[in-house]
């Protein structure tokens, strides 16, 4: 059984006649059931097809924060090999929000760089629910440095609501960090994509996704502050967030209108969820496609960088 969001109700209530059915068949309670349980899964797949074709933004948003939906350490357990994570930033201390590191991507090094939300209540703390401090992004700047020493390319897999707002983070340089983190980002001399798995939040996410390439996830979002901040900011009311999320543009299809990202990876559906190792296979192909039209490119990658994100807005 899946984590139901509000608007899947009707899929949760026929899922659930279709699970009582099946247990009074095994219990020897009930026989002859099979076609009432086949019709049941019919309609389930129907309205699961008709409400997904059809999702608002605040309704994406609300798939994109599912709590079963696959992490950064998700990924990285399924696309790479030899995985070796490197901790701290030779400053302060370690960000476990932060997953950094190299490790090998169909055969070729890579670095990594990635935001983990954790998927229980012990490992969302300890990750601080993908929200950065100024070390994560200090110790992303390390790894990237590293990975242009080397001529390594960068991937980076986006999670995040946005960087850890607290004093601590504050006092500790939480804007400067993610400033130098951007500015890695865009003067790196290899390659670098970056996938919005999930939320794409403010520069807590910018930090490590100015690629020269950016692709989303079907259901994922990113915006420059979340829905409820918005809705609180423009009528002090937080209850209008479905009306922020639609007017800010934040949905994979908004932004490949705008030119904002690259390329959309489709995901199955009812969300990521709902087929995890699919939607793991599907971005590491979109990621290979990716590396190997910037390399027939033959482009200067800063430039091509450069290039990018000033165009983005001109030809609106």
């Amino acid at each position: 059984m899946y984590n139901y969001l509000d608007f899947e109700k009707p899929i949760a209530d026929l899922e659930g006649q279709i699970l009582e059915l099946k247990k009074l068949a095994e219990a020897g309670e009930a026989v002859d059931v099979a076609d009432e349980i086949a019709r049941l899964e019919k309609r389930s797949k129907d309205a699961l097809v008709d409400i997904y074709r059809s999702l608002v933004p605040a309704q994406k948003a609300l798939v994109a924060r599912h709590p079963d939906r696959p992490h950064c350490l998700d990924y990285v357990r399924g696309l790479f090999t030899d995985f070796t994570p490197l901790a701290g930033d030779r400053a302060f201390g370690e960000d476990e929000a932060v997953v950094a590191g190299f490790a090998r991507f169909k055969g070729e090094s890579v670095a990594i760089l990635g935001q983990e939300k954790g998927s229980n209540t012990q490992s969302r703390l300890k990750h601080n629910f993908g929200m950065a401090r100024p070390e994560g992004y200090r110790k992303a700047v390390r790894v990237m440095d590293m990975a242009d020493r080397f001529g390594i390319p960068v991937i980076s897999l986006v999670d995040t609501a946005g960087a850890y707002p607290g004093i601590g983070a504050e006092e500790r340089g939480q804007a400067e960090a993610i400033a130098r983190s951007t500015s890695k980002s865009l003067s790196l001399k290899v390659p670098n994509i970056a996938v919005i798995i999930g939320e794409g939040g403010s520069g807590g996410a910018i930090a490590i996704a100015t690629a020269n390439l950016v692709y989303m996830l079907e259901h994922s979002i990113y915006s420059v502050i979340s829905p409820e901040g918005a809705a609180s900011i423009l009528w002090r009311d937080a209850a209008r967030a479905k009306d922020a999320a639609t007017n800010m543009k934040i949905t994979a299809q908004d932004l490949m209108a705008l030119k904002v990202i690259d390329g959309i990876i489709s995901e199955p559906i009812g969300g990521a969820h709902r087929g995890t190792e699919a939607v793991i296979e599907a971005t590491g192909a979109q990621i290979e496609k990716g590396f190997a039209d910037l390399a027939a490119a033959n482009v200067d990658y800063r430039e091509h960088r450069r290039e990018k994100f000033l165009a983005i807005g001109r030809s609106l």
